[in-house]
């Protein structure tokens, strides 16, 4: 029970902090998986460093698109993950 508690007290803290980032864990596997191997023991570290790597990425864009000042993190991530899920949503039904 304490394990549940801690970690549900440092979800919660994380999401207040950066806010509620979607796309992330929807997108970035989907697309790694198109990329790369089915195989998870390449599959999930190219995950790990895919979702950073965009995570840093859309935070140096929300700070420096609106210069003076800085638009929501999730805000560039669901602009970049809508189109790019649509795409594997209509790819996979396809």
């Amino acid at each position: 029970r304490m394990v549940y508690l801690c970690t549900a007290l440092l979800t919660a803290a994380s999401v207040a902090a950066c806010g509620i980032i979607g796309f992330v864990g929807l997108v970035v596997p989907h697309a790694v998986r198109t990329i790369a191997r089915p195989i998870h023991r390449t599959l999930l570290p190219l995950v790990f460093v895919g979702g950073g790597s965009f995570l840093v990425l859309s935070d140096v864009v929300s700070r420096t698109i609106v210069r003076p000042l800085e638009l929501p993190v999730g805000v560039i991530t669901a602009l970049v993950g809508v189109p790019i899920f649509a795409l594997l949503l209509r790819r996979s039904v396809a």
